[in-house]
């Protein structure tokens, strides 16, 4: 049984995307009796269409679909940076495009008729790592605004002293004295939250604002 112990408003969502409608309706049920939450699509564009889900979810996809085949569909996510896991099902899959999907990071292959406990086994996983990747986009999402809070000079100091400058040095970079740096320093760690310099060089780096000394 699938354990779904999330808040309300990062609950996994599974989203299934098939042509035929025997087949949306028999895994949404599926997948809902045991307490996830199921939306579905009758092809990728239906579902690029829609407004995306908040929180973690999976994709479980059809190979072969009008117009966007799922195939196309991953790669066209894999462009876009989307991290979604991908469940594939297929009526008459082959090696090449199993090894295919495969290497382009899809979870599980499975080829109808399937068996229900693999299908979940396969979601289980795929929600797993979408959980995963939720956190990580939430926790730089997170990160970026209390980058926002800083002004200019603050965000500027604290790409140098991530970059692993002395004030003193900072100070002749951007052409003020040291105690200024100081005092920009001590704002925008306690702005970040930050507990120490590494805990400020890790920020920094998800941010992707170290500065290097040419």
């Amino acid at each position: 049984m699938i354990q779904t112990p999330e808040r309300a408003d990062s609950q996994p969502i599974v989203v299934i995307v098939d042509d035929d409608e025997s087949i949306r309706r028999a895994v949404s049920n599926l997948v809902r009796s045991v307490g996830l939450r199921a939306e579905t699509f009758a092809s990728a564009l239906e579902f690029l269409a829609a407004k995306r889900p908040d929180g973690p979810c999976c994709l479980i996809l059809d190979v072969r679909l009008p117009g966007l085949s799922g195939l196309d569909f991953q790669t066209e996510l894999a462009k876009a940076k989307k991290e979604t896991p991908i469940i594939f099902l297929t009526g008459h899959g082959d090696i090449p495009m199993t090894v295919k999907a495969m290497k382009a990071g899809a979870v599980e292959f499975l080829t109808k008729p399937f068996r229900e406990q693999d299908l979940l086994d396969a979601v289980q996983e795929a929600l797993t790592r979408a959980r995963s990747a939720y956190e990580v986009d939430r926790a730089v999402s997170e990160l970026k605004a209390k980058f926002g809070t800083l002004t200019a000079r603050e965000q500027e100091v604290m790409g140098w002293v991530a970059g692993g400058l002395l004030n003193k040095q900072v100070a002749a970079e951007i052409g003020v004295t040291e105690i200024t740096v100081k005092v920009h320093r001590a704002n925008l760690t306690r702005k970040m939250g930050a507990k120490s310099l590494a805990d400020l060089v890790r920020m920094a780096d998800a941010l992707g604002i170290r500065r290097k000394k040419a």
